[in-house]
């Protein structure tokens, strides 16, 4: 990991997922905290639940543009109980999208009430990997659920990065659209918008911002 905690790792191909078995349970984290912290945010947004995710344990570069990512099972509350000033280790697996058509990218302004980068724009769609689900399927289920977008074509890994701010592991794929309207079925963004690379909103995200790297060539 770099000084800075924000890796990136370039992909020519699709990730190897490793699972373990026993569920991931964070050492030396005060319980009675995370149960205070995770009520707070319980009562702020009532509609969230403590299912199960996939914590990354460790990545490894596996030759010829590949990485093996061991995983393992753990409760949602300790990732989303997460700050700058209470870390209980968590660093959960997520999918970016990099969608675009007709060389434009698909931009989405994350809503106010949401827990990371509330307001700033990121490429969408987004969302984290739940356990036993390929993450190209997830991007795809969430392309449907937040854009409304039909895909043009398969997901292809591009990248590898770490979101410190955002406690998370993010596998960011590109995908081409087949046409440009969307209907969104979720509030997750309070608005959606197609982009040339010359026209992305000041207001990106970190981990949008760095994304830029990874953007398809158009010519």
């Amino acid at each position: 990991m770099g000084a800075d905690g924000q890796r990136c790792i370039r992909l020519r191909r699709p990730p190897v997922l490793s699972v373990v078995d026993d569920p991931f349970v964070p050492d030396g984290v005060d319980p009675v905290e995370v149960d205070d912290r995770w009520q707070r945010m319980c009562r702020f947004n009532p509609a969230l639940f403590d299912g199960t995710v996939l914590h990354v344990l460790g990545v490894h570069r596996n030759g010829h543009g590949g990485v093996t990512m061991h995983l393992v099972e753990c409760s949602y509350r300790y990732a989303a109980v997460q700050d700058a000033a209470f870390d209980c280790g968590v660093r959960t697996l997520g999918v970016k999208g990099m969608v675009h058509c007709d060389g434009k990218l698909l931009l989405g302004r994350r809503a106010d009430w949401v827990h990371h980068y509330p307001g700033r724009w990121e490429f969408a769609p987004a969302g984290g990997v739940e356990p036993g689900r390929d993450p190209a399927a997830v991007l795809l289920d969430e392309l449907a659920e937040e854009t409304g977008c039909t895909p043009g074509g398969a997901p292809v890994a591009r990248g590898l990065m770490l979101d410190n701010e955002a406690f998370s592991w993010e596998l960011v794929y590109e995908l081409a659209a087949d046409g440009e309207r969307f209907a969104p079925g979720t509030d997750e963004y309070s608005e959606l918008r197609w982009c040339t690379a010359a026209e992305l909103p000041e207001s990106l995200s970190p981990v949008a911002e760095r994304m830029r790297d990874l953007l398809p060539d158009f010519g």
